[in-house]
């Protein structure tokens, strides 16, 4: 029997971050059997606002198989036949419920490029987020739980009060901040082992607001490619190519990542992905982390990079709508949460202080504090 709470949820998917109108395609990624649940309720709702629902169930456990083995042609023949799915559709909803988030832990390095170039980048990172509306969302499972160092029960009513989070309010609050970025010059960020500085004039900044991943909650620009100047290290672990890592400190000079350690990890391995293309070491994003409901990290990136009090400050891929003009197959959202349990740190545009361990010290952009969203 699916969870009541779904009718809720998929409301909200398909009425307001996709907007689904009549006749409109709907490609509908289904990732593990639990998502299942949430996947029916879509289909009735996109039914009922008259669009066309087509569901393509997929997973990496699933999948291992084919990407250990398959050649170049093979990879591409499969990249085709998606691509020509996303061509066609107006909306992209993946629900994403997969027992075991290292499923791709252990595959070759040269399979998971051929992966990269060939599939991920032109069908997501490409046609998926330039044309059309997309949305991207976790569906709670036990794995997720664990993660969350949460029971399951707890961790389900964490995921829904998350999930349904007044988006429209937050939207408005965005918007100062949304402002200030768009007239900014440099930006200063200070903390434990954090010493960093860039420029975003002429980039732009692009509020999320519940419209392409859910949970969602950020703000987002770009530093412009080669001003990034200092050190960042990271409080939070990650996943990424199947591996843990946490505690990576990156340097820069003139936009490029110089040094990368990491406190856990293969440090080999992390130089390695830095490296697996031109833009793989340079910054794609700079975003701030304004959910007030996600207080800690669980490694699960659609969550971690909303976490209140948070930014992230992403190597690789930049996007279109904020574009520096970065390209990679790489983009790993790596997160730095300054709240004070975690260390604090500042924040500095154009000289002046707008936040201060996790929360912003300006009135105008006071309303994005937990407090407030939340009273």
């Amino acid at each position: 029997m699916s969870d009541p709470r779904n009718a809720q949820l998929a409301k909200q998917l398909v009425g307001y971050s996709l907007d689904v109108q009549p006749g409109e395609l709907l490609y509908l990624e289904v990732k593990g059997l639990a998502a299942l649940d949430l996947a029916r309720d879509v289909v009735e709702v996109t039914t009922a606002a008259g669009g066309v629902p087509v569901v393509v169930y997929h997973d990496d456990g699933l999948m291992r198989g084919f990407w250990a083995q398959a050649g170049e042609a093979q990879i591409m023949s499969y990249a085709a036949a998606h691509m020509d799915l996303m061509k066609r559709a107006d909306t992209f909803l993946s629900i994403r419920g997969s027992d075991n988030p290292f499923d791709m832990q252990g595959l070759d390095d040269a399979q998971m490029a051929l992966m990269g170039q060939h599939f991920v980048t032109p069908v997501h990172m490409q046609e998926r987020l330039s044309n059309t509306r997309w949305c991207v969302l976790r569906y709670p499972n036990n794995a997720m739980a664990v993660m969350a160092h949460r029971s399951q029960q707890e961790f389900e009513r964490f995921f829904y009060d998350v999930c349904c989070l007044d988006y429209s309010r937050l939207s408005r609050a965005m918007d100062p901040l949304v402002t200030l970025l768009d007239q900014a010059r440099e930006v200063h960020i200070e903390g434990p082992g954090t010493d960093l500085r860039f420029s975003i004039e002429g980039i732009g900044a692009v509020k999320c607001d519940g419209h392409r991943n859910i949970p969602d909650g950020e703000v987002y620009t770009a530093p412009v490619k080669e001003s990034v100047r200092g050190t960042i290290t990271y409080n939070t672990a990650s996943i990424q190519k199947g591996e843990v890592f946490d505690g990576i400190s990156l340097t820069f000079e003139e936009g490029k990542i110089v040094r990368s350690t990491c406190r856990v990890g293969d440090p080999q391995k992390l130089e390695q992905i830095f490296a697996e293309d031109e833009g793989a070491a340079y910054v794609g994003e700079f975003a701030f982390g304004l959910n007030p409901h996600i207080t800690a990290a669980m490694q699960d990136i659609l969550f971690d990079e909303k976490i209140g009090g948070s930014i992230h400050f992403t190597p690789g891929n930049a996007y279109e709508t904020a574009d520096n003009g970065n390209r990679s197959q790489l983009h790993w959202d790596l997160v730095l949460i300054q709240t004070p349990a975690e260390g604090g740190g500042t924040i500095s545009i154009d000289g002046r202080r707008v936040r201060e361990d996790g929360l912003f010290v300006v009135d105008e952009l006071a309303p994005l504090n937990p407090d407030a969203l939340l009273e």
